[in-house]
C-alpha cells in the first residue's frame, strides 16, 4: 500500500537543519520534495547554537572555495528572501603570543595561497584592536576584514519559507526510524507515519551515519564533536561592539562582543554520541580560565551557556554525493563547524548533482568539482574513517 497523498515525493530529505534546508529550496524548482525533521522545531540542534561567521578565512581549503561562492548569495539574496540583512560587518583576528608566531605566519600563508589577503598588525595594531587582549598574548596578528556575522535565524528560515513557497512539505516530529529500499523507491517509516521518494538525502547532521543504518546503507565514520560556548558579562570594557571575532593562533580560544556583552568558547571537540548535546562545567570552567589567562575580562556573570555538536568526516571537508553503493542515496553530511558560511554553495551543489548537471559555475569558478566533495573520495584517496 502506498503511503497517503501527500507524502510520495521525487526527493526526500532527512533533517531540515542549514544543510537540509538550503538543499530543499535549490531541489523545489525541479522536483517535488518532502523535508523531514525530528524535532518539534527546524534547526534546533547544531544550526540554531551556531556562532556563525561568514570568513573565506575559516577552515581548509575546500571549506574556504565553498564559502567564497556562498558570498554572491549572501551579499545579495533572491528578492524576498529575507528582510532582514544576511551578513553585517565583523572581522576575523587570528592574534598569537610570540611562541606562536610560527603558527601565525603558517596559518595566514595557507589562507593567502588560496586568494584571501589577510592584514598582518604588530602587537600595538592588535591590542587597540581588541584591548581586552594581555600584552603577552598579542604578540602578533592577521586580519581578515572581511569576515561578517551571519543572521543563522534569517538564513535558515529564508530557505525554508522559500521552500514551502515553492512547494516543499515539511513534516516536523518525524524522527527516521527505518528506510527500505525497493529497487525502484525508497519506503520510509518515521514518528509521523510513512512517506516514500524515489531519492533519499542524509541531512542529518550528528545522526547521518544512524541514517545510513537505518537505510541499509555503510556508515562513513562520522565524528560528532561537542563544542562548549558560554556568554558572559564584563563591565570594563564597553563600547565593544565593533571588535573582530578573536581567535588564538592555536585555535584553543575564541571570542567576540555578543548582544551587550562577549559570547566566548575554548573550542573543544569532545567526542560525543548524537544527541542533545549539553554544556559540562568542567568545559565552562576551561574556557572561563583561557579567558582569564589571555585577556583582562572581569567575568561578573555567565549569562548563557549551551553546547552543539559539530559533525566532521577523516578530512574535515564537506560530503555531498550519491553513496558508492546506493546510488538513490545522497549524502549531505560533515558540516563540522562550516555549515552555515557554506549552506549556499552546497544547497546550489547538491540540486546539481541529483539533478544530473554540471558543477555549477559558481563552484567550477573556484576549482570545486562535485568529485571532490563526493563520499567515495574516501575509497580512492584511502582516507580513513575514524574519529578526528
Amino acid at each position: 500500500m502506498p503511503p497517503p497523498s501527500g507524502r510520495d515525493a521525487d526527493v526526500v530529505i532527512v533533517g531540515a537543519g542549514i544543510a537540509g534546508a538550503s538543499a530543499a529550496y535549490f531541489l523545489a524548482p525541479h522536483a517535488s520534495v518532502i523535508l523531514l525533521e525530528r524535532e518539534e522545531q527546524p534547526g534546533y540542534h547544531t544550526t540554531g547554537r551556531s556562532a556563525a561567521l561568514f570568513a573565506e578565512s575559516y577552515g581548509n581549503a575546500t571549506v574556504r572555495a565553498l564559502t567564497r561562492a556562498s558570498r554572491a548569495f549572501f551579499t545579495t539574496p533572491p528578492a524576498g528572501f529575507s528582510s532582514a540583512a544576511l551578513l553585517a560587518p565583523r572581522g576575523h583576528l587570528i592574534f598569537s603570543r610570540a611562541d606562536q608566531k610560527p603558527q601565525l605566519d603558517a596559518a595566514t600563508a595557507d589562507i593567502e595561497a588560496t586568494g584571501t589577503r589577510l592584514e598582518r598588525l604588530t602587537g600595538t595594531q592588535v591590542r587597540a584592536l581588541v584591548p581586552a587582549l594581555h600584552e603577552s598574548h598579542a604578540h602578533a596578528g592577521a586580519l581578515d576584514p572581511g569576515a561578517q556575522d551571519v543572521d543563522v535565524h534569517a538564513l535558515l528560515h529564508g530557505f525554508l519559507r522559500g521552500a514551502r513557497a515553492q512547494g516543499v512539505r515539511v513534516h516536523t516530529n518525524a524522527a527516521l526510524q527505518a528506510a527500505e529500499f525497493s529497487g525502484r523507491r525508497w519506503r520510509l517509516a518515521t514518528t509521523a507515519g510513512e512517506f516514500s521518494a524515489g531519492i533519499l538525502v542524509n541531512a542529518g547532521g550528528a545522526w547521518a551515519d544512524e541514517v545510513a543504518r537505518a537505510s541499509g546503507v555503510s556508515a562513513l565514520g562520522l565524528s560528532p564533536l561537542r563544542r562548549t560556548v558560554i556568554v558572559f558579562d564584563s563591565a570594563r570594557h564597553t563600547g565593544a561592539q565593533t571588535w573582530p571575532m578573536s581567535v588564538s593562533a592555536d585555535e584553543s580560544l575564541y571570542f567576540r562582543p555578543e548582544a551587550g556583552g562577549f559570547l566566548a568558547s575554548p573550542a573543544d571537540e569532545t567526542p560525543s554520541p548524537p544527541c542533545d548535546a549539553q554544556p559540562e562545567e568542567l568545559d565552562i570552567a576551561l574556557v572561563i580560565d583561557r579567558l582569564q589567562t589571555a585577556t583582562t575580562f572581569d567575568i561578573r556573570r555567565v549569562r548563557a551557556k549551551w553546547a552543539g555538536l559539530r559533525t566532521f568526516a577523516a578530512d574535515r571537508s564537506l560530503i555531498a554525493g550519491f553513496d558508492m553503493h546506493q546510488r538513490a542515496f545522497f549524502w549531505l553530511a560533515g558540516q563540522g563547524g562550516y555549515g552555515i558560511q557554506t549552506a549556499p554553495a552546497m544547497g546550489i551543489l547538491a540540486a546539481a548533482v541529483i539533478g544530473g548537471k554540471e558543477t555549477p559555475r559558481a563552484l567550477a569558478e573556484q576549482d570545486l568539482e562535485a568529485d571532490g566533495l563526493a563520499p567515495r573520495r574516501f575509497t580512492i584517496t584511502g582516507v580513513a574513517n575514524k574519529a578526528v
